[in-house]
């Protein structure tokens, strides 16, 4: 099925974004692992998993559009040195994420792809869900303090 060029190129944009979320998700698993963080690290590479299985829904619906995925180019990173410029980073992430998303789901309506809205409305949902548990573990970690916090994730 032929799809409409904005929305494969919304698509692509999009898969941009999850593209870059893995990679930053899996550095920052790996340098909270490095730091002996197991358990925060390993809540961080759950949700890069999520974020390539969002990747991938976004691959299957640009070929099933007739489209070409662009895997090959990826946002700004927003790597933190600590963990607290971690989930700063994080944050802003899927912020940028949500906003793309509630944009993408308008141009998709717009074109009258409502299977396309509905896939991206799915992810959306999940995207809330990332910022909501990043906001969780920021509020633990002012209300706690970083290395009360950080002493709970060994």
């Amino acid at each position: 099925m032929k799809g409409a060029p904005e929305v494969i190129k919304v698509l692509n944009s999009l898969l941009s974004h999850e593209l870059t979320a893995i990679n930053q998700y899996m550095v920052h698993s790996e340098m909270c692992e490095n730091w002996g963080y197991d358990k925060l690290g390993e809540t961080i590479q759950k949700r890069a998993i999520q974020e390539m299985k969002h990747a991938e829904k976004l691959i299957g619906r640009i070929i099933f559009l007739e489209g070409t995925p662009i895997v090959s180019e990826l946002a700004k990173f927003h790597i933190g040195a600590d963990v607290p410029k971690m989930f700063a980073g994080d944050h802003l992430l899927e912020e940028e994420a949500i906003r793309d998303y509630n944009a993408g789901i308008v141009v998709c309506g717009d074109a009258k792809d409502y299977a396309t809205r509905e896939i991206l409305e799915h992810i959306l949902n999940e995207e809330d869900k990332h910022i909501d548990d990043i906001e969780a573990v920021q509020d633990q970690i002012g209300q706690m303090g970083i290395q009360v916090f950080l002493s709970t994730q060994t």
